[in-house]
């Protein structure tokens, strides 16, 4: 640490609030502030805490970053990268940012592969709609004898979850293709039998959009977030409907869901022919996931 020249982290962290203070709450602010200093200085909140009076050099970086959040910028983007279920993880604005509900999706689907009787390592496991690859490469790093499918629609995104199956050393067979147009799926990939078919597809309906922020709806990728309010369960139903032919008897399917459409998940999914449903809710009370195994008749 150089204390001598340039200017003090806490003046850049007062600057931080000054800006951003009407767009964003103190907390937040400073979870920025610590996460940029940590990023190009390597200065954890500690040090900072310790040595009130450090100093930077070099401050284009964390000030060119604050503009970007000036203008609603995620963060995630910005830096380009973050963690997801305790791995590294690229992002850019191909793909959705990882939720912290969707590693709530990935450690219950963990906890029921691993719970049932069929040897784990023999599994056939398949992410729609992939975007990041954050559920498939962190699926494939905690059953690493498992065989992983990451399907997705759009080239970009499957650029991104590729490198990120690099990143942290795991091998998935990645596809491109709409799960909406069975054209798009080859005759091999349509053969396939799964044990788990897990995905977290588009569902905030159009007229919710009223209730998002900025900086998602600016930012994120609207191929992946919305669909039309007269049919909120489109991609839910192909996917049930691709489940029937493609999961194993004892399959199972997991969805991550719109909290508003939990009972008409349950119903569909019934509807189907799907045994053993369970809808779940996330740390923040919201129904947001839900299972249900196939059993054949």
């Amino acid at each position: 640490m150089d204390d001598k020249g340039g200017m003090r982290l806490k003046d850049i962290q007062d600057i931080f609030h000054k800006e951003l203070g009407a767009i964003y709450g103190k907390e937040e602010i400073d979870s920025f502030f610590f996460i940029l200093i940590e990023t190009y200085y390597a200065v954890t909140r500690m040090q900072l805490a310790l040595r009130p009076d450090y100093k930077v050099a070099n401050y284009d970086a964390i000030l060119g970053a604050l503009s970007l959040l000036k203008k609603e910028q995620p963060i995630q983007y910005i830096l380009g990268n973050m963690e997801f279920y305790g791995l590294p993880f690229k992002v850019n604005n191909h793909v959705l940012i990882p939720r912290p509900e969707t590693e709530e999706l990935v450690e219950w689907v963990l906890k029921q592969a691993m719970g049932k009787q069929q040897a784990v390592n023999n599994y056939n496991i398949l992410d729609i709609g992939t975007g990041s690859g954050c559920i498939a490469v962190s699926l494939a790093k905690s059953l690493p004898k498992a065989k992983i499918y990451a399907l997705d629609i759009s080239k970009e995104a499957l650029k991104i979850a590729e490198q990120n199956a690099k990143l942290n050393d795991v091998a998935i067979e990645f596809i491109e293709a709409d799960i909406l147009d069975t054209e798009t799926l080859s005759p091999d990939f349509k053969n396939l039998k799964f044990d788990i078919i897990v995905s977290n597809p588009p569902y905030v309906r159009e007229r919710e959009k009223a209730f998002m922020r900025p900086n998602v709806i600016d930012n994120e990728p609207h191929l992946a977030l919305f669909v039309k309010d007269e049919k909120p369960l489109l991609f839910y139903e192909v996917i049930t409907q691709f489940s029937l032919g493609n999961l194993k008897d004892k399959g199972l399917l997991f969805f991550e869901i719109n909290e508003y459409l939990g009972n008409d998940m349950i119903q569909l999914l019934k509807r189907h022919n799907f045994n053993n449903i369970k809808l779940k809710q996330d740390i923040f009370k919201k129904d947001r996931m839900i299972k249900g195994e196939k059993t054949n008749e």
